[in-house]
């Protein structure tokens, strides 16, 4: 295998002149987002750089504490921008939440890392890069999960009162809507399941056939990879959608919305 070309700067800075075709569009068709592409681009620039940096001082000098702390504040932020986009949800449902991103996404990290690669749990060098995919895979559909079950509660709300004054339970009420939630967190990773090898050259088996890595290797490390995302995915929304939604209700039957 060849070695990977090292982009120099000044090659890296020419692939900014693709975001003035993005503005030239948003401008066309007055989209008022230009100023959001531009934050999002520095600020992408500038956190990823100062990732690369922090890993290779981690690869570099490994050490058990500064793995686990990047750990920790790669759950933490995965679980703040989870909360951060359903707001309103009640004390109860936020620690269900949290415990639902946090524990199966450690839990198939570690499954990962040290049953599959057979690697130390400390080992930054695959440590980090997976709990990276797996958080923030599992970011976006609790996300996209939990935003779907409240917009769906708020925009029948007239409806569940309706079910509740003819007698029907509340768990008979709200599980379906647990369900479609749950089936619309699951989606965008079992439809990019659906494209790879013939839509699409996933990331993480791109990246490591750049570096040299032979094909059939990534192709196994990224068939792996997906599996664990989809596991994580499916357990951490089912968990903060099935045990979630039982805050909703009391013991009188009532739904607290």
């Amino acid at each position: 295998m060849n070695q990977v070309v090292q982009l120099q700067i000044g090659q890296f800075a020419l692939i900014y002149l693709l975001l003035l075709a993005v503005l030239a569009v948003m401008k066309k068709c007055r989209v008022n987002e230009a100023k959001l592409l531009v934050v999002a681009s520095v600020r992408m620039t500038v956190q990823l750089t100062l990732a690369g940096w922090v890993l290779m001082a981690l690869i570099a000098h490994p050490h058990p504490t500064f793995t686990l702390l990047y750990l920790a504040v790669m759950v933490g932020f995965a679980i703040y921008q989870v909360l951060r986009k359903v707001p309103g949800l009640n004390h109860r449902f936020q620690w269900i939440v949290g415990l639902s991103v946090a524990v199966p996404g450690l839990a198939v990290l570690f499954f990962f890392v040290r049953v599959v690669v057979g690697e130390s749990i400390f080992n930054p060098q695959y440590v980090i890069p997976i709990s990276g995919m797996i958080m923030g895979n599992t970011m976006t559909g609790a996300a996209l999960g939990l935003k779907t079950f409240c917009d769906s509660l708020a925009g029948q709300r007239s409806k569940l009162q309706a079910l509740l004054a003819i007698g029907a339970s509340p768990q008979k009420i709200l599980f379906p809507f647990v369900t479609s939630a749950l089936e619309t967190a699951l989606l965008p990773t079992l439809n990019s399941m659906l494209g790879m090898g013939i839509v699409s050259l996933p990331g993480m088996m791109t990246g490591q056939i750049l570096s040299g890595t032979l094909p059939t290797t990534a192709i196994l490390y990224q068939i792996a990879i997906m599996v664990a995302i989809c596991a994580v995915v499916c357990l951490s929304c089912f968990g903060a959608l099935f045990f979630g939604y039982r805050t909703l209700y009391n013991d009188r039957n009532q739904i607290l919305l």
